[in-house]
Parts: C-alpha cells; sequence; structure tokens
C-alpha cells in the first residue's frame, strides 16, 4: 500500500515539474543570445549599437498605420553575427509584430 501511494505521489511531482519546465523554456530559448544590460550599454557607448530610442522609431515607422502603435518588449541580441534589437510592436487595433532592427545602422531588417 505504501509502495503505491509513494508511486502515486513521486509520478504527480514528476508531472508537475515536466509542466513547470516546459512552461519556462520557451522564455529561456527566446532570450538565448540577447545581452545583458551592462552589455547593451557597453555595445551603445562603443558606437557598436544605436540608442533604443532609434530603433523603435524605425519600428514604428515601419508597422503599417501611423497611429497607436506602442513597443512592449525590447531586447538587443545577436543574430545571425550582427547586433539586432528585437522588438514586440502592440498597435492600436490590438495586432502584434515583432520587428528586427539592425543596432548598427537602425534600419528595419524584417518586420513578422
Amino acid at each position: 500500500m505504501l509502495s503505491a501511494l509513494t508511486a502515486k505521489v513521486l509520478t504527480a511531482s514528476t508531472a508537475f515539474l515536466l509542466i513547470a519546465f516546459a512552461a519556462t523554456a520557451p522564455a529561456a530559448a527566446d532570450e538565448q543570445g540577447c545581452l545583458s544590460k551592462d552589455e547593451q550599454r557597453a555595445a551603445i557607448t562603443n558606437g557598436q549599437a544605436v540608442t533604443l530610442a532609434t530603433a523603435i522609431r524605425a519600428a514604428r515607422v515601419s508597422v503599417r498605420g501611423r497611429t497607436g502603435k506602442e513597443v512592449v518588449k525590447a531586447r538587443l541580441c545577436r543574430e545571425e553575427g550582427a547586433l539586432r534589437y528585437v522588438l514586440t510592436v502592440l498597435s492600436k487595433d490590438g495586432k502584434v509584430t515583432r520587428t528586427s532592427v539592425d543596432a548598427s545602422s537602425g534600419k528595419v531588417v524584417d518586420a513578422r
């Protein structure tokens, strides 16, 4: 009786841990290759990257429509051997767009 109860508890615990890990895994993978705050400051100071404000202006212009766009998430990451800002933009109508901005030039390279 005790071994059956122990097996059920272990199975339930294992299932809980797997679910918890699965919920956090995409977020961890999504952040892979992105710079820390200190690395971001150094890249901007050394001229390797434009400021976040410059990248946001470029993203707002690239997303269709001219009003009501807000950047809800911004990261500076290494992608394809270059620094890129990855911006998540929310438009007034609720459409979410992910925009990549080349950090060295400030130009939009991808918007989806």
